[in-house]
């Protein structure tokens, strides 16, 4: 298994802008080829940083199938609009990518 991760720093005050734009996005991350779950976590809030730590995270059957989806027509038009909300973001997200390791 696959795990993609992205890390974003959520401008204080923004949180809710930001989760409403992921619970009402048209995501097809079910059509594709090897997912299997889509999580967004809200973590602690840096006060004295301005801002508040989210992630997204998806799990896929492996890299091969998580790399399929970032090169698909449904990612690029799952991202179509993300520089619209760029004032809630506090630099770019920062992508982590992890594979099970068997027998651990």
């Amino acid at each position: 298994m696959f795990y993609a991760m992205n890390r974003f720093r959520i401008a204080i005050g923004h949180e809710e802008a930001f989760e409403a734009v992921w619970k009402n996005r048209d995501s097809s991350l079910s059509d594709m080829p090897g997912f299997i779950e889509f999580k967004l976590l809200r973590g602690e809030t840096a006060a004295d940083e301005g801002y508040t730590l989210f992630v997204s995270s998806s799990i896929w059957r492996d890299r091969d199938a998580f790399s399929a989806w970032t090169k698909s027509e449904n990612f690029r038009a799952a991202y179509k609009n993300a520089g619209d909300n760029r004032a809630m973001y506090l630099g770019p997200p920062k992508f982590e990518g992890f594979s099970v390791v068997e027998g651990a």
